[in-house]
């Protein structure tokens, strides 16, 4: 016979062999490369321990999502592990055992050797058939598991983005959320102060800290904490019902922060200029108000509801409020409401020494969030006013205790500082009240304070105070209440609401439609003389 016939006569023989071999072992590597993928991919049990999956380390309390991560690892692990199947089964059973033991004339299964020669010889002519079927088995499932692979990753991929857009979407709708209602979070506590985009909220069942509740790589709608418990991700979906601590100096935050937009009103004068007196006075008037109309009022904690209960006993017992200490101070926090809109003030009432210099000034950073400023001005501390005092006037001025510092230098130190800090000082609103009315009725040097008080503190030498407000600031109301009056036992409720009034008027510019409880006095042009003073003003 020819080399050729003979070469033709072993291809035919392969081929003959390899064809049946290369549709079995397609369809079996196939099969079992497939079964591995699902295997790499499980457990499929409910419930069951997954050890691919990594442990809650030291940071955020709760397991990434499957989606952020193990899914591509698990992807990654059943492409890995298809393709080693496929390898090892065609190395170690088909060409190491079964072509090795033809080859050798022994039987592919059991290894038993040949009857005769004519056995044994066909045993090894079949073996690079048998070799040849299994590789290109093993070649055509690797590419259709290639495929099937790649159609997963497809799949994954379409699943990745929908997951990011559905992440890209919630942040964005809660973002625009909180732009559109004016909500920016900051912390109220002395010594911090500093704003935050997301407030850390404690679990219910277990108390530990979450830092990134919010739609991310922890998980879309919600997270789920080391003990099991499951959290809504968004304010939107009810986050807000959670408690929360500011991410800077871990100190409980009121429930409101962060769905609730928020009104920083600080209290601004010198030493017994009746500050607190007139936080109280305002505190008081507000709930006055919410007992004649459909304002409502309520502490934004426990610690709010505290304190004013301790400085209401304390006006009770003595009539007067103690001395402002401390560095700088705790905002006291209402959560004010009318119709469907709500506002969380912060009330801080610093010392009056805060405003000896621009130092000082310059170190109470809450004013860099003010919304509004309230000036509580004594005007009894102004040289001008006690030098035009006469007789028994000058006593009653000194026996009202007054402030260590005029109006007009306090003013002057906090707009420079209030500039620096703010950046933005025309957009606040200025509300100059001057206290201790009860006080100035009783004096006859003075004109009777009118309904402008703006014209009255012009007329009794205070001009420089009226004309740097209307240039400094957007926009500037007077008044001029009695704080003793409104506070303590039998406090008027006409001078409560009359004190209330600068805190709405402020209120009313954040969008908070209570602008009718504080309406515009009328023009006035000269104050009023004394013998023409209404004679039952509510005084004390």
């Amino acid at each position: 016979m020819s080399p050729i016939y003979l070469t033709t006569l072993a291809l035919w023989i392969i081929a003959l062999v390899a064809a049946p071999i290369c549709l079995y072992t397609t369809l079996r590597f196939l099969g079992l490369s497939l079964t591995t993928a699902g295997r790499t991919l499980g457990p499929w049990r409910a419930g069951a321990l997954d050890a691919r999956i990594p442990g809650v380390g030291a940071g955020e309390p709760t397991h990434r999502a499957y989606w952020s991560q193990q899914m591509w690892l698990d992807a990654r692990d059943a492409a890995g592990s298809t393709m080693e199947t496929i390898w090892h089964r065609l190395t170690l059973l088909w060409l190491h055992r079964y072509a090795k033991r033809l080859l050798h004339g022994r039987r592919p299964t059991t290894g038993q050797r040949g009857e005769n020669w004519f056995t044994r010889t066909v045993l090894c002519i079949t073996a690079p058939g048998t070799a040849s079927g299994a590789a290109l088995g093993a070649l055509l499932a690797a590419l259709l598991t290639s495929v099937v692979l790649l159609a997963f990753g497809l799949l994954l991929g379409m699943v990745w983005l929908l997951a990011i857009a559905t992440v890209a979407v919630l942040r964005g709708t809660e973002r625009l959320w909180l732009l559109v209602r004016g909500i920016r979070m900051k912390c109220p506590y002395p010594g911090c102060y500093r704003p935050f985009p997301l407030a850390v909220h404690r679990c219910p069942s277990c108390g530990v800290a979450h830092g990134e509740l919010r739609p991310g790589r922890y998980g879309t709608l919600w997270h789920i904490c080391v003990c099991g418990q499951r959290l809504v991700t968004t304010s939107l979906a009810g986050r807000g019902r959670l408690a929360t601590r500011c991410p800077h100096c871990d100190q409980q935050l009121p429930e409101a922060v962060g769905s609730t937009r928020v009104v920083h009103l600080p209290l601004v004068g010198g030493t017994s200029s009746g500050k607190t007196m007139v936080m109280a006075a305002m505190v008081a008037g507000l709930q006055a108000w919410s007992r004649r109309s459909a304002l409502t009022v309520e502490y934004a904690s426990a610690a709010d509801r505290n304190d004013a209960g301790a400085l209401n006993q304390l006006l009770n017992q003595t009539g007067w409020a103690l001395k402002t200490q401390g560095g700088e101070p705790r905002a006291f926090m209402l959560r004010i409401g009318y119709g469907r809109r709500h506002r969380l003030l912060y009330l801080y009432d610093p010392m009056g020494e805060s405003l000896h210099d621009a130092g000082s000034v310059r170190q109470q950073q809450y004013l860099a969030h003010a919304d509004g400023v309230v000036l509580v001005a004594d005007v009894l501390a102004e040289p001008q006013v006690r030098r035009a005092l006469r007789g028994g006037d000058a006593e009653r001025a000194t026996a009202a205790r007054p402030s260590d510092q005029s109006p007009l230098d306090t003013y002057q130190r906090l707009t420079g500082e209030l500039a620096a800090l703010t950046g933005r000082r025309r957009r606040i609103s200025m509300a100059t009240v001057v206290t201790k009315r009860d006080v100035l009725d009783q004096i006859g040097t003075l004109p009777v304070p009118g309904a402008r008080i703006d014209s009255w503190l012009e007329a009794i030498g205070l001009g420089a105070l009226v004309r740097g407000v209307g240039h400094d600031f957007g926009s500037a109301r007077y008044w001029a209440v009695s704080a003793y009056a409104a506070t303590g036992v039998g406090a008027l409720e006409s001078e409560q609401r009359r004190a209330a009034e600068p805190v709405l008027w402020i209120l009313a510019h954040s969008g908070l439609r209570v602008g009718a409880f504080a309406a515009e006095p009328p023009e006035q042009g000269v104050p009023r003389p004394r013998s023409e003073a209404v004679a039952d003003r509510s005084t004390r």
